[in-house]
């Protein structure tokens, strides 16, 4: 089977232009609007990560100045358009995953509900390691990352292959992909929720690709792909070493 995928310079607005086909399933890591706070406790805040150097040029600084603008309202009109209609069958039906933090979470409900998608299910994915490591003297540090799974009517489409699927998550990471964007989440993760929630042939689009992860994830997968990327070097960058570089057994 030949596998689609494709990333666009261009904001998920503009999706019209492109023609894309209908998804079963939108994958998206919305901005967690950490604003001039987003380095926080890396120790990228700091000059080789030594606070003893001084602070860095990322001090005080947010990820990306795009994370300022994101509308929710606006995403939430591009997944109830892009999203396949239910079908008639059970076990059919689309849905969407945002990933998103904690604090954000009620937002994410209740925006998505003004646009259809009327049911949630919570997801926590579980890391034994923490990237607050400049609050290792506090008890408790942050060591997880959230999404909602958002779906409109009918139960998504749900491959369990005969096992029991948590609501909880291994964060599991895989260092041979290209480590491209701040925010970007691992291959491997996005795999298993790109294997539960469609099917092989299937569409998955990212409304904000980033490295193009999701992407890559997809097309691994066998699954069409396609993203939207606003930024113009995250854009050549994601293409240059996300897209291009898919192993032979991996057909685009």
């Amino acid at each position: 089977m030949e596998t689609k995928c494709q990333l666009f310079n261009d904001h998920f607005q503009n999706y019209k232009r492109y023609n894309i086909p209908k998804a079963q399933l939108v994958i998206a890591d919305i901005p967690y609007n950490l604003g001039t706070n987003a380095y926080a406790s890396n120790p990228e805040w700091y000059v080789d990560g030594d606070r003893s150097k001084g602070e860095s040029d990322k001090a005080g600084k947010a990820f990306f100045d795009t994370d300022i603008d994101f509308r929710i309202a606006e995403f939430m009109h591009f997944c109830s358009k892009m999203l396949i209609k239910e079908p008639k069958e059970r076990g059919k039906a689309p849905a969407m995953i945002v990933f998103c933090a904690f604090q954000q979470i009620q937002m994410v409900i209740e925006y998505g509900k003004k646009y259809g998608f009327k049911h949630h299910i919570p997801l926590v994915f579980i890391k034994n390691t923490s990237p607050q490591v400049l609050k290792a003297n506090m008890k408790i540090v942050g060591a997880t990352e959230y999404a909602l799974v958002l779906y409109r009517e009918k139960l998504p489409k749900f491959n369990n292959h005969g096992r029991m699927v948590l609501n909880w998550f291994k964060w599991e990471v895989d260092n041979s992909y290209p480590k491209i964007h701040p925010t970007q989440k691992p291959i491997p993760v996005l795999k298993r929720l790109i294997d539960i929630f469609t099917d092989v042939g299937d569409v998955v689009i990212d409304p904000v690709a980033g490295s193009a992860s999701t992407l890559r994830a997809a097309v691994e997968l066998n699954r069409h792909a396609y993203g939207f990327e606003i930024k113009k070097d995250i854009y050549k960058t994601a293409n240059e070493k996300m897209l291009s570089n898919i192993p032979m057994s991996f057909a685009l």
